[in-house]
């Protein structure tokens, strides 16, 4: 048995951290708009769960206003944003912890009313998406059909990559994480379902991770690329996603990732796919981790319904190094500290996850609050 477990420091990338509790991002819709803009109740959020020497991945936050398709959420594009996180990043690095920002673009799972020109979103083809997606004013509705994106057009669209690294980086983060799972647009492009193009960018697997490729290698050139993470949900199925065979074209992508000298890889446990809509324990699939594991040769952080005991099993038996914590870090500002201590978990409010103010949000009380009650 080896002596890796929840509380061994660890090297990610450039940080050195004191332990392997790490806080995944979690989208909460909480953001000021117009504007769409980290604010002073995320500060106190943040700060509340950082804590000396860990690592918290901030929630997903569009790199341009096209890439919006939810109402209330951060962007990383603009002066103003930048502002606003710089609020977050402040907070957390006072505490001690350490803070990578999540770059998203939601793509075909996108509407009308996001888009800047009230066009239709982009997509790699002009395939809608079988789900909903809740409007500005937190309505559901069916996803439209996007547009498919022109060949010529994919470079402006990497460049837009680069500048919200850029404004992350002014804002006063330690890395970025690239979201290329759970449906967005990047995983779009990986997956025959949402990919049908004739181009460069799509038919055969190499062509078909080429945009994720090129993104994360103009990333790394902005940050270096041991300030760079990228998360994947191979055998994941939220928001209409899924590869009938995912081994071949996953094995290829993190293959070609692992080549680049990336600060981690971050895998969603497909037993958790679409975790933040519902309550779910996906039965009999494999573990990413596990199968990805021997193809991976930097930091690999799992992600999906662990707690103590079997987010210390996933360690000792080597096919992870770090994990990731989402529902439980809600409702446990303290989080690390409780497993460390092996204290019984506050449960969350799923009720309180999306929009709204400080209830489910800042008052989740830590285990000193709680004898006190």
């Amino acid at each position: 048995m080896t002596e890796n477990n929840l509380f061994t420091p660890i090297a990610i990338g450039e940080l050195s951290l004191s332990h392997r509790v790490l806080m995944a991002p979690l989208t909460r819709m909480r953001a000021t708009v117009p504007g769409n803009i980290a604010n002073e109740m995320m500060a106190q959020y943040y700060a509340q769960r950082a804590s000396d020497g860990g690592l918290i991945i901030a929630e997903a936050s569009q790199i341009s206003e096209d890439g919006r398709g939810a109402p209330s959420t951060p962007g990383i594009h603009t002066p103003e944003q930048i502002d606003g996180w710089k609020l977050i990043t402040d907070a957390v690095h006072a505490k001690g912890g350490k803070i990578y920002l999540q770059l998203w673009h939601m793509g075909r799972l996108s509407h009308q009313s996001y888009q800047p020109d009230e066009g239709l979103p982009i997509a790699p083809s002009a395939i809608a998406a079988n789900t909903e997606v809740m409007t500005p004013d937190f309505q559901r509705v069916p996803c439209p059909a996007p547009r498919a994106l022109e060949t010529e057009e994919i470079s402006d669209l990497i460049e837009r990559y680069v500048h919200a690294a850029r404004s992350a980086m002014e804002a006063g983060f330690d890395g970025v994480e690239i979201h290329a799972a759970n449906g967005y647009l990047l995983e779009q492009f990986l997956q025959t379902r949402s990919n049908q193009r004739t181009d460069d960018y799509g038919g055969s697997i190499e062509n078909r991770c080429r945009l994720v490729l090129e993104i994360t290698e103009a990333i790394a050139a902005v940050w270096r690329a041991n300030r760079v993470g990228i998360r994947l949900s191979p055998y994941g199925i939220a928001n209409d996603s899924g590869e009938d065979n995912p081994m071949p074209l996953y094995t290829h992508l993190i293959k070609e990732l692992d080549k680049l000298g990336l600060a981690y890889l971050h895998l969603i446990e497909p037993r958790a796919s679409g975790a933040g809509q519902r309550e779910v324990d996906h039965k009999n699939v494999p573990s990413a981790a596990e199968l990805f594991r021997p193809m991976w040769h930097g930091v690999l952080i799992a992600a999906g319904n662990f707690q103590g005991e079997n987010a210390n099993a996933m360690l000792v038996n080597g096919n992870a190094d770090a994990i990731a914590f989402g529902r439980f870090f809600i409702s446990n500002p303290d989080l690390p500290e409780r497993l460390r201590m092996g204290v019984k978990l506050t449960p969350y409010n799923r009720a309180t996850f999306y929009g709204g103010g400080a209830e489910g949000y800042l008052d989740y009380p830590t285990m000193g609050q709680t004898a006190k009650d």
